[in-house]
């Protein structure tokens, strides 16, 4: 979600994070501003790396055509040699965005729970229109690959334990009690909705190691709320601080402590750096 990323840039970056102590490798979805479009820039890192997973995180599922979606997933599937285990799906809270695609922000709860079960009949192989066969690519799983809830309040993860298999929990500095908070009321509310399998536990944070760090977070977080107004902009970019290692750490530790089985470390520079440094951290972390 950078300005002026190169292809080289893309590459160095998925050669990096293939060959590190990484588990898999992430991109988020937002219209407006400098972000690559994610599908095609995931299906570039499915073709380039071999190891890590593919893990969209998230789509904006209500923004989006569900048929279009579940083809493009399928697909990603495919190109990677099915590593595509986990994806993200979120309501989004941009209405800029929605009106950018032409797509309607009201009622977007009640259509992704729709979506999902189209998604889901699209990869069974059934037909979403009578009498015109199914809808490809055939993807490696016939159920598709797990559906984690990239949602924050009660409500919203309430509507998605009849469906998600999983929570993606966000705390922007990668705080215990905030990852915590999240996936108690998913458990809670799994049990409410008789799922016998405890949900998935992904949880997500800012950082960066590169230098002059702290700025630099600050000005990521800035610029990437600012389309909500300065106040909201300023409030969440002054919440931030793991921009050394040792913070990096403490938030690591943070989100083993509340529960997150994967974490999602989020880059506030494109600077090779930035996951360099993260892979000798890890490995010394152990």
């Amino acid at each position: 979600m950078k300005a002026g990323i190169n292809r080289d840039d893309l590459l160095a970056w998925f050669r990096v994070v293939d060959s590190g102590p990484f588990h898999s490798v992430s991109c988020g979805e937002r219209i407006h501003g400098p972000t690559c479009d994610m599908g095609a820039l995931l299906a570039a890192a499915a073709a380039c790396t071999t190891h890590v997973e593919i893990s969209p995180t998230l789509y904006v599922l209500p923004m989006h055509s569900a048929v279009e979606v579940a083809r493009e997933i399928a697909t990603l599937d495919l190109i990677s040699g099915g590593r595509m285990n986990r994806v993200a799906l979120g309501y989004g809270g941009r209405e800029q965005d929605y009106a950018a695609l032409g797509a309607t922000f009201r009622g977007r709860y009640g259509r992704m729970d729709e979506q999902v079960a189209t998604m889901r009949e699209v990869w069974r192989g059934n037909e979403v229109i009578p009498g015109c066969g199914p809808i490809g690519p055939q993807g490696l799983r016939p159920e598709g690959p797990q559906l984690l809830a990239g949602a924050i309040g009660p409500k919203s993860i309430e509507r998605c334990a009849q469906w998600a298999d999983g929570l993606y929990a966000w705390s922007g500095n990668g705080e215990s009690e905030e990852l915590a908070n999240a996936f108690a009321l998913a458990d809670a509310a799994w049990d409410r909705a008789g799922r016998e399998q405890r949900p998935y536990r992904l949880g997500g944070f800012w950082y960066t190691l590169a230098e002059d760090g702290a700025q630099k977070l600050y000005d990521y977080v800035y610029q990437y709320l600012d389309i909500a107004g300065p106040e909201i902009a300023t409030m969440m970019a002054e919440s931030v601080s793991r921009s050394s290692s040792d913070q990096v750490l403490e938030a690591l530790d943070n989100a083993e402590a509340a529960g997150c089985e994967e974490v999602f470390l989020v880059p506030a520079t494109a600077e090779l750096v930035e996951i360099e440094k993260l892979a000798e951290l890890l490995q010394k972390r152990g």
